[in-house]
């Protein structure tokens, strides 16, 4: 779909309500759907963070979704397809600020490119003791994408015709860092594998695109 017909539908989704939990479930295995049902299990003090799903332009005008791969390492989610983004820190306005930095230092995305921002649903990741919060918005891009390497390996440049096709639903055996092994539901992208808290903030953005394309 090209990227000003995209433009004009997002006025459309702006105003829908969001699909929330049903969707994230969607891409939830059992124990996390088990521990997210007993918040007495979550921290006293969880973190915040943000991220940001920004769809933008090609060379052709298609419409894409951004998604990156972190750098190897020891970290929870080391290695990981995620969205763009990062911790709240004191200084960031609010968390829409946060998404909006993130994005600047980890992939060169500005600010000023940047419009039609939408929160979505807030949830809870119990490995890595964050509450966060996803924005969807429209990125103008006009230059390429300038990596933070110290953090992403790669970019993953997404066709909105695939993000929203249901063949790309699928479920693998993870290995968890507590050593468990788990059939985890999750989204096959080229020949990467998208799961847990990036593919439940896709399953939610899938579910409202699929409602107004």
């Amino acid at each position: 779909m090209k990227f000003s017909v995209f433009s004009d539908i997002l006025s459309k989704i702006e105003k829908k309500p969001l699909p929330g939990r049903p969707s994230h479930l969607k891409m939830m295995w059992a124990q996390r759907d088990q521990i997210l049902k007993h918040p007495d299990t979550f921290s006293e003090n969880p973190k915040k963070a943000a991220v940001l799903a920004a769809f933008y332009p090609d060379l052709n005008e298609e419409t894409h979704l951004l998604l990156i791969k972190r750098q190897g390492g020891n970290g929870v989610h080391a290695h990981q397809i995620a969205l763009p983004g990062g911790k709240y820190e004191s200084y960031d306005l609010d968390l829409k600020e946060t998404a909006l930095r993130e994005a600047y230092e980890e992939v060169g995305i500005l600010k000023t490119q940047i419009r039609s921002v939408r929160a979505l649903s807030s949830f809870y990741i119990p490995p890595s003791n964050f509450i966060v919060q996803p924005f969807m918005a429209l990125y103008d891009k006009q230059l390429p994408f300038v990596l933070e390497t110290s953090e992403v390996h790669s970019v993953i440049e997404v066709p909105l015709s695939v993000l929203v096709r249901e063949d790309i639903v699928t479920s693998q055996w993870v290995q968890l860092s507590q050593s468990a092994k788990v059939k985890v539901p999750g989204f096959a992208i080229g020949d990467e594998w998208v799961w847990g808290a990036t593919a439940m903030m896709l399953s939610e953005i899938r579910t409202i695109l699929n409602d107004v394309l």
